[in-house]
């Protein structure tokens, strides 16, 4: 099986749960890994099980033996598809650009190809000794973007 075949499997049963697929990735020992998201709200674990249950009953596994594991998409990854990007508006982001910069920012828009961030940089000002916050609001090619996560604040 394929990634294309698990795809179209799997795509009906999100539509009909709210959600989307974000990756499916095939090994070469036929390690599967289908990554989903919610369209709104927070994932459960019973949004990855009926995934689970969906795969199972459209590939046999005693005709071709797999390893399936459904996960979401989870705080720690980096946004893989549009949609990820589209439901982050609005909430801060952490981006990591190509060169090494790094900038924690709001998503304020997000297309195929460039996201937009607002925030908030100290700048040296003409007529000011010191520093000064100077508001931004930018958009970003996402050939020059590394990895766009969600923002997790502690405090």
């Amino acid at each position: 099986m394929n990634k294309e075949q698990i795809t179209k499997a799997v795509e009906p049963a999100l539509a009909q749960m709210g959600c989307f697929l974000v990756d499916v990735t095939v090994s070469a020992a036929n390690d599967i890994e289908v990554i989903i998201e919610k369209e709104e709200g927070e994932m459960d674990w019973d949004h990855c099980a009926a995934i689970d249950k969906v795969v199972h009953e459209a590939f046999d596994q005693d005709v071709e033996d797999y390893a399936l594991t459904v996960s979401s998409a989870g705080l720690d990854r980096p946004f893989k598809v549009l949609k990820q990007y589209q439901k982050a508006l609005g909430t801060q982001v952490d981006v990591k650009f190509k060169g090494g910069k790094r900038l924690m920012a709001t998503l304020t828009a997000a297309t195929e190809d460039s996201i937009e961030l607002q925030y908030t940089a100290l700048e040296a000002v003409e007529g000011q000794k010191k520093k000064q916050k100077v508001e931004h609001k930018d958009s970003f090619s996402l050939t020059e973007i590394n990895s766009v996560t969600p923002y997790i604040d502690f405090k």
